[in-house]
């Protein structure tokens, strides 16, 4: 007799002994982490010689299983169903004892949300949906298919995205077409050095009620009540009125006299910046970029891309990007992609990979004490991962890559090191000490999943 039952991630057909009812084991197929089911009348079955479910067991047979008592093939059945593929046997050598904390030790964090047939479905979609997205942007946006991609990552990954290029390369008209996909509400904000906090998160004023003449102090809200906000030129701006942003993308809410307003959720902060003319700017301080998921550059386009937009731009075209997904779609594929399972040997790159970084440590590499000052935080292992997902769902696949980590070690490190003035003065660039810390770092043993 054996538990028959089904994968919750990619549905495929499993069964397993009785005796492993209540361990954890993977799927064969999408290497989904599940608990083997208790054996039950719907679920436990005798299995021919040939791998097919022959017949349900009865009740009877079923109280024995939970009893101790040994198999009885002789026993009384139903009608044997038709045919069916065989489905996958799962050892009880590869299941493990599910770990239980004592009634005294309460857990640190919530246990996850057990995955079922939806979630499976709605990665699906979001695989969909991004082909859809980026053929809608393609519409109206010329090339840079990177940057797209990097910043539909920071979104269904719940963070936010730091763009940087010279003047003239659509980064504003990118972030409203996108916008206009994702069919979420839109604010541009332009950082100047004369912007105030006030001018941002909103403030309270003095109104009349005209009905008793009383006055009331009525709370005005600012642009940053919107779904994805963009922060224009965000170095243009004093400290102060940058750090406005702050509590908005770590918290999504806003405090103004007192009183916290929640922001609608989703909720992003895509925010540009001009590597040219840095005089009289005022740069993000390192706290602050780190509150940036991606630092992603925007780069000019190949010759074929620019004589498209010159075609484009200079005739009679005309096109609009048509929403694809809404905005509750948006916060349940962010709920999804934190369940893709992440195997060991990923798991440690992504820990050797930030490591090396740092200037101080046992696993530096020779070079990052010279070229390096400082290294990134354990938010950039957190970041490598949960893109490192959302990557995987948009590439149709149920499982984080190496590959994954080192398409997005330059967006997720390059603002999170501060080079030597060493470095600087042998103009050694920051993706130049990331390309050197990908290379001294090994990829691992793929063999080894979770």
């Amino acid at each position: 007799m054996e538990i028959y039952f089904k994968c919750p991630l990619c549905e495929m057909e499993l069964t397993a002994p009785p005796d492993a009812a209540g361990a954890e084991s993977t799927c064969p197929n999408c290497d989904k982490l599940t608990t083997v089911p208790d054996p039950g009348p719907d679920n436990l079955r005798e299995i021919q010689p040939g791998g097919t479910p022959a017949r349900l067991v009865p009740a009877e047979v079923v109280a024995a299983v939970h009893s101790g008592a040994p198999d009885t093939p002789d026993a009384a059945a139903d009608e044997p169903v038709a045919p069916e593929p065989a489905p996958i046997r799962i050892p009880v050598s590869s299941t493990r004892a599910r770990v239980t904390l004592p009634p005294d030790l309460p857990s640190e964090a919530p246990a996850p949300a057990p995955s079922s047939p939806g979630d499976a479905a709605l990665a699906r979609k979001l695989h969909d949906a991004y082909a859809a997205i980026t053929a809608e942007v393609a519409k109206v946006i010329v090339g840079q298919d990177a940057v797209m991609e990097q910043m539909l990552i920071a979104i269904f990954a719940r963070s936010h995205c730091l763009l940087e290029g010279v003047p003239g390369l659509a980064k504003t008209y990118m972030v409203k077409t996108l916008s206009d996909a994702l069919q979420l509400s839109f604010r541009r904000v332009q950082f100047t050095p004369d912007l105030m906090p006030a001018d941002i998160t909103g403030t309270d004023v003095i109104q009349e009620d005209p009905v008793n003449g009383q006055r009331n102090l009525v709370f005005l809200k600012g642009p940053i009540f919107a779904q994805m906000i963009l922060a224009d030129e965000i170095n243009r701006s004093p400290p102060k009125t940058q750090a406005a942003l702050l509590e908005a993308m770590q918290e999504h809410s806003v405090t103004v006299g007192g009183q916290t307003y929640k922001l609608d959720e989703p909720f992003f902060v895509l925010a540009t910046q001009n590597p040219i003319e840095q005089e009289g700017t005022y740069p993000l301080p390192e706290a602050q970029k780190d509150r940036f998921m991606f630092h992603v550059k925007v780069d000019y386009p190949t010759r074929d891309q620019e004589r498209e937009i010159i075609q484009r731009t200079t005739s009679a075209y005309s096109a609009k990007a048509n929403p694809v997904i809404t905005g509750e779609e948006v916060v349940q594929i962010q709920h999804i992609v934190r369940k893709v399972p992440v195997p060991d040997h990923v798991l440690e790159f992504v820990l050797d990979l930030v490591r090396k970084s740092r200037p101080a440590g046992e696993d530096t590499l020779p070079f990052a004490k010279e070229l390096i000052g400082w290294g990134p935080g354990p938010r950039a292992c957190q970041q490598l991962v949960l893109g490192g997902k959302v990557r995987a769902v948009l590439r149709g696949r149920f499982h984080v890559t190496v590959d994954d980590i080192e398409a997005l070690a330059y967006p997720v490190l390059r603002h999170r090191i501060v080079p030597t003035f060493n470095a600087e003065a042998e103009g050694i660039a920051v993706d130049d000490i990331v390309k050197r810390i990908l290379e001294g770092t090994p990829r691992g043993d793929a063999a080894r999943v979770l």
